[in-house]
């Protein structure tokens, strides 16, 4: 009963507020182009910054986390090609569904409530890291034609250079400069779950069939990577338990921009996506009782 209470305590905040913006959605019909800009070009690359630059958090004392988390995302990879494989998927499609998680929109939010602020930073630093690997390898698996200079300069990658840098030279803003980063940065949490509630509207009967496989796929192979590897590398404690929620995560909404961008099915891509963050009510609750 304690362990499905510290589930429910990290779980139910983040559900009711994508429920929320599931409701206000449906109702109002919001047009999400300036507020996703927001936060892809402001928010996101301040919560990384500043969660990476901050004082609490030690790359050194990460690294085994972060060499995990490299390998979760390309050994998942390989685990999605052979599926794709065996069920005759386009493989463009169905790899970077399965590689990359949604490790900002429901990742970061979990991790905060799960393994609070002194844990917060190792999960910035997998989205990070994450995003790298998505804008330079996961933008080449989704088309050949991928201008991978132009996603690794975006503002968020930036921003993790910047943020990388600072942990390690301990170099930092003064602290009233970097307090109001960290306040403007805090403010992206919330509306990320919003935002992600907003976008599951969009989701349809007709795309359930096809959505079905890349959407149950992504936490399936990632948590059958995670748990051998965990035990491999000689995780424990918030390491295992951060790499574990990290593979149990649905797929990255992100992937989906890359897919209409360089048109790799990117209804079959929004059916996986959408669809998977609607089944992670069920996954993220396997993954936080394995992990916590």
């Amino acid at each position: 009963m304690e362990l499905l209470a510290r589930i429910a305590q990290v779980i139910v905040p983040v559900f009711l507020i994508v429920a929320i913006g599931y409701g206000y959605a449906r109702r109002a019909r919001p047009d999400m182009t300036g507020f996703n800009r927001i936060m892809l070009d402001v928010l996101s690359p301040v919560i990384v910054y500043t969660a990476l630059a901050g004082k609490e958090f030690d790359l050194r004392e990460h690294a085994p986390l972060l060499a995990g988390g490299v390998l979760l995302i390309l050994l998942t990879g390989l685990g999605a090609w052979g599926l794709a494989r065996l069920t005759r998927t386009q493989g463009r499609s169905l790899v970077p569904v399965v590689m990359f998680t949604n490790c900002g929109n429901m990742g970061l939010p979990l991790a905060l409530l799960a393994f609070g602020p002194q844990g917060f930073g190792a999960a910035v630093a997998l989205f990070s890291i994450s995003n790298v690997i998505h804008f330079s390898l996961g933008a080449r698996i989704t088309s050949a034609h991928a201008a991978t200079r132009e996603l690794l300069l975006s503002p968020l990658m930036i921003a993790s250079a910047l943020g990388f840098a600072s942990a390690l030279s301990g170099v930092r803003p003064p602290d009233m400069l970097f307090t109001g980063l960290k306040l403007l940065g805090d403010a992206m949490v919330p509306l990320m779950l919003f935002a992600l509630g907003v976008r599951l509207t969009q989701l349809r009967r007709r795309d359930v069939p096809r959505g079905l496989l890349g959407a149950f796929a992504r936490p399936m192979i990632g948590l059958a990577v995670a748990l051998p590897l965990a035990w491999a590398l000689g995780l424990e404690g918030a390491a295992r338990a951060q790499l574990i929620l990290f593979s149990a995560l649905p797929p990255a909404v992100m992937q989906y921009l890359l897919a209409e961008k360089y048109g790799q099915e990117p209804e079959r891509v929004a059916a996986m996506i959408l669809l998977g963050n609607a089944v992670s009510v069920l996954f993220v609750p396997i993954g936080l009782a394995l992990a916590l």
